[in-house]
C-alpha cells in the first residue's frame, strides 16, 4: 500500500520553510508532493533548491482547497492520500499507526491523528482536535474543542474511535474513495468541504475514524484568521450548503429552516458584540446559498433515505445553555 502525503500551498514560502522538514524526516512510509495553486511567491524555487526530494505538482489556478487538491490528486498513483496543511509539524512515526488501522480495517476509508495546537502543545486544536462531529442543524464540533472552548490534552481522547468527520488540516483517505464519494466539491472553494466529503463517505457505508497514537501539531488560521469575516462567510455558506446536500428527506427543509433561525440568532449575538462585518458575512453567506440553491439541491442524487448520523441535536443549547463546554460531558 502506497502513500502520498500531499501539502497545498499557497504563497507559502515561509510555512513550507517552517514545517516541511518535520515531513521528510518523519514520513519515511510516503512520497511527499507540494502542490501549489498559482502562487505568485517564490515557494516553488524554494522548495525545489531546498528539498529536492519533495515532488512539485503545479495548479494552474488558485481554486481554492477543494479544486486545489482535486487538481493535484488527479495524476497520484498511491493508494492512500494525505492531504496536510502546509503549518503543521508532525511527530515521529505518526503514519505508522494510521496505515495499521488501514491495513486490518478495509471499510475505514478515512482517518485524522490527534490534532494538538502548535502554539500550545498540551492542547487540542481547533481544526479537529480529536476528530469531529455534527449535531442535527450542521453545528460542527469535535472530541477537544467544542466552539471556542479548546480542552487539554491528558489522554482522555487517546483511543481509535469512529467520527463523523475527520479534518482536513490532516486528512487521511484511500485513494478510490475519494473519487467513489465525488472528492471535494470544488463549489466550497474553502472550509467544510472534509465534512461534506466524509457525509458521502458514510453514505456508501464507509468508516472515518481517529487515531489517537498519531500526532501532529497545527499552527490554524495560518491562511485566514478564525476571526476573519471571510472565514465566518465560508462557513455559514457551506454548511447550508451540506445540509441541503445531505440531509434526508423528508427532514431537509425542516432542518434548513431551523438553521435560518439559529444563524439569525449568530447574527444578533454578532450584533451585541459590535462585530458588524461578521453580520455582514452571515447575509452574504445565506444570499448566495439561496442564489446557489437549485445547483446544490441537483447534487442529492445518492442521499439514502431516512439515514442518520447526528450525535446530538443542538450542541449550540448543550454549549450555550447548559454550560457543558467538554465533549465528555455530551450525551
Amino acid at each position: 500500500m502506497t502513500t502520498a502525503v500531499v501539502i497545498l500551498n499557497w504563497n507559502g514560502r515561509d510555512l513550507l520553510k517552517q514545517f516541511l522538514p518535520s515531513v521528510i524526516s518523519f514520513s519515511e512510509e510516503a512520497n511527499i508532493y507540494v502542490a501549489d495553486n498559482a502562487s505568485t511567491d517564490d515557494s516553488v524555487a524554494f522548495v525545489k533548491e531546498n528539498f529536492p526530494q519533495v515532488k512539485i505538482i503545479q495548479n494552474k489556478e488558485n481554486g481554492g482547497f477543494a479544486k486545489g487538491y482535486n487538481d493535484a490528486l488527479s495524476g497520484l498513483t498511491e493508494d492512500i492520500f494525505v492531504l496536510l496543511n502546509s503549518d503543521v509539524e508532525v511527530t515521529e512515526n505518526w503514519l505508522k499507526p494510521i496505515l495499521e488501522i488501514f491495513n486490518n480495517e478495509p471499510k475505514t476509508a478515512a482517518l485524522q491523528p490527534k490534532i494538538l495546537d502548535f502554539k500550545k502543545k498540551d492542547h487540542f486544536e481547533y481544526a479537529g482536535a480529536a476528530g469531529g462531529f455534527i449535531d442535527k442543524y450542521g453545528y460542527p464540533f469535535c472530541r477537544g474543542r467544542i466552539f471556542e472552548t479548546l480542552e487539554k490534552d491528558y489522554g482522555q481522547y487517546n483511543e481509535d474511535v469512529p467520527i463523523f468527520w475527520a479534518s482536513g488540516a490532516c486528512l487521511v483517505i484511500r485513494k478510490n474513495v475519494y473519487w467513489e464519494a465525488g472528492a471535494l466539491d470544488k463549489d466550497f472553494f474553502a472550509h467544510q468541504e472534509e465534512i461534506d466529503l466524509c457525509w458521502r463517505i458514510h453514505n456508501l457505508g464507509y468508516q472515518v475514524k481517529s487515531c489517537g497514537a498519531a500526532i501532529v501539531y497545527h499552527v490554524g488560521g495560518a491562511t485566514l484568521d478564525n476571526m476573519n469575516p471571510r472565514k465566518t462567510f465560508f462557513n455559514f455558506r457551506n454548511s447550508l450548503y451540506m445540509l441541503l446536500k445531505n440531509v434526508p428527506a423528508p427532514n431537509v427543509y425542516a432542518i434548513l429552516l431551523m438553521r435560518m433561525i439559529l444563524d439569525g440568532i449568530a447574527g444578533m449575538k454578532f450584533i451585541a458584540a459590535g462585530k458588524f462585518s461578521h453580520l455582514y458575512a452571515i447575509l452574504q453567506a445565506h444570499s448566495a446559498f439561496y442564489r446557489n440553491f437549485k445547483k446544490i439541491h441537483s447534487k442529492r442524487k445518492s442521499v439514502p433515505k431516512n439515514t442518520e448520523y447526528f450525535q446530538l441535536k443542538s450542541i449550540i443549547w448543550s454549549y450555550f445553555c447548559l454550560g457543558k463546554k467538554e465533549f465528555s460531558k455530551l450525551k
